[in-house]
């Protein structure tokens, strides 16, 4: 076992206080740092990921980005189309980076050009195997 642990995932972004406030809205976070110069995000207090899910930083640099992403976020919704939409509506915008149209995941890049994925939502019939699974731990 290691003594390391992730602490938090760095994005560069030219404006960190609107792209911050984009994943604050979209992932329902709270900011716990906030200059001119960085942002940092958490899970809400209390919830299940407090404490566990590493924060997310936000750093101003000079550059807009201009290449694809090394490491982007796939989120997992309940209902693929809502979320597509909802993001869409806080700032988000569909893009392609050369994905096929059968692919079953959407991918997109919030306000400062940062890649994510929108995967497919489970189905009731993993959700079900899953937590059979579970209960056999």
């Amino acid at each position: 076992m290691t003594g390391l642990q992730i602490q938090c995932f760095n994005l560069d972004s030219t404006d960190p206080d609107r792209t911050a406030a984009f994943w604050q809205q979209a992932l329902g976070w709270r900011r716990t740092h906030d200059t001119e110069n960085e942002v940092v995000l958490e899970p809400p207090a209390g919830s299940p990921q407090d404490g566990v899910a590493p924060d997310l930083l936000f750093l101003r640099v000079p550059e807009g980005k201009a290449v694809k992403n090394r490491w982007h976020p796939d989120l997992r919704p309940t209902d693929q189309a809502a979320e597509v939409a909802r993001l869409v509506a806080l700032g988000a915008s569909r893009i392609d980076v050369g994905q096929r149209p059968d692919q079953d995941f959407v991918v997109m890049a919030d306000p400062d050009g940062n890649e994510f994925c929108v995967l497919r939502a489970f189905t009731q019939a993993e959700l079900d195997s899953w937590a059979a699974e579970e209960g056999d731990t």
